[in-house]
């Protein structure tokens, strides 16, 4: 086993750390010429059930930008087939789902997931990652009851949500029926992410920003407060991410989590300013990554010097575009490790 560096880990936890740790959402594939070959083969879920490829997939990055953290290769949909969704991952469009939901018997149907027979690939590829090949913690992941759901109803992806939130506010019953059965596989799937070896557990709320506060407060926060509470027994740091959705910050920050993670659109200063004292996470806008290097330096050095007093992990405000140089992710790694270093 190699020597770990827990860099990641003691930021995450609001410890002391040399240099302000760096990991990029959707670091693995996306821009790696490497990548982009193994998926003129084979696509996304074919990776992810190929427990040896999807490690290699999800080790190169930290192989090659000297991240502090590395996220599983995998996809938010992962666990929906084995609780009676039909997902396909369309090339171009997303995850596209045959069998919307529509009412609460559409409900009642969904089964529950056994993560040892319904995605041992997962699992395996966690266990080979964590026992032989990583010097760096590994992220498992899920993603939130309210994104899930949204293409659950939507039957894919979605400008504005509207038949999810219509579904929500017509028939609550069965949207917290739906929240309750997706609380229960979030909280199984994650038990056995971080059982099989994953040392972080993050939750990816991309499309709750289209809800407002009180909304949130109503018909997302306690289904929230459930998977953390139930989490938060494996001993792990819990981190909390979503798109468009500072005004939920706060909110965020009241869940038993140890990570808020914020997009681009919040600077760390203001979130410190509302109240936020946990741990932050990120928050460089990804399409920065496209301008030339002094842009780049310049944007990185505000958010460091923002976080430089707090617990703070550098990341991107969303995830990494295909377009983007894979020597530039490195070189930022390195810079923020050199201009951070205490």
């Amino acid at each position: 086993m190699k020597q770990m560096n827990d860099t990641f880990l003691r930021a995450a936890r609001g410890e002391n750390t040399d240099y302000t740790p760096v990991w990029y959402m959707r670091q693995a594939g996306r821009s790696q010429p490497e990548y982009r070959k193994i998926k003129e083969k084979y696509s996304l879920f074919e990776i992810t059930h190929q427990p040896e490829l999807c490690a290699y997939v999800t080790r190169l990055p930290v192989e090659q930008y000297d991240v502090d953290a590395a996220i599983l290769y995998k996809d938010i949909m992962s666990p929906l087939p084995s609780i009676g969704v039909d997902v396909e991952i369309k090339s171009g469009i997303g995850p596209v789902i045959d069998n919307p939901i529509r009412t609460v018997a559409d409900v009642e149907k969904l089964g529950e997931i056994n993560p040892e027979q319904d995605v041992p690939y997962v699992l395996n590829t966690i266990k080979l990652l964590t026992k032989e090949q990583l010097s760096v913690p590994l992220i498992g992941f899920a993603g939130a009851p309210f994104t899930m759901a949204s293409y659950m109803i939507e039957g894919g992806p979605s400008k504005n949500y509207n038949k999810t939130k219509a579904f929500m506010y017509a028939e609550p019953q069965a949207w917290f029926a739906l929240m309750d059965k997706l609380a229960a596989m979030t909280i199984t799937y994650g038990k056995a992410q971080i059982k099989a070896g994953a040392s972080a557990f993050q939750i990816f709320d991309s499309w709750v920003g289209a809800l407002n506060v009180q909304d949130y407060r109503t018909f997302i926060k306690p289904v929230m407060e459930r998977i953390f509470n139930e989490l938060k027994e494996e001993n792990v740091p819990l981190i909390m991410f979503g798109v468009g959705a500072s005004h939920l910050a706060n909110e965020w920050h009241d869940l038993p989590i140890d990570v808020v993670g914020l997009d681009w659109r919040l600077p760390i200063k203001e979130a410190t300013e509302r109240g936020i004292s946990k741990t932050v996470m990120g928050n460089l806008d990804p399409a920065i990554l496209l301008a030339p290097w002094d842009v780049i330096e310049e944007k990185a050095k505000e958010i460091l010097d923002q976080g430089k007093d707090l617990s703070h992990i550098f990341n991107l405000g969303h995830g990494v575009f295909p377009q983007v140089n894979p020597d530039t992710l490195k070189r930022l790694a390195s810079f923020v490790h050199e201009y951070s270093a205490r």
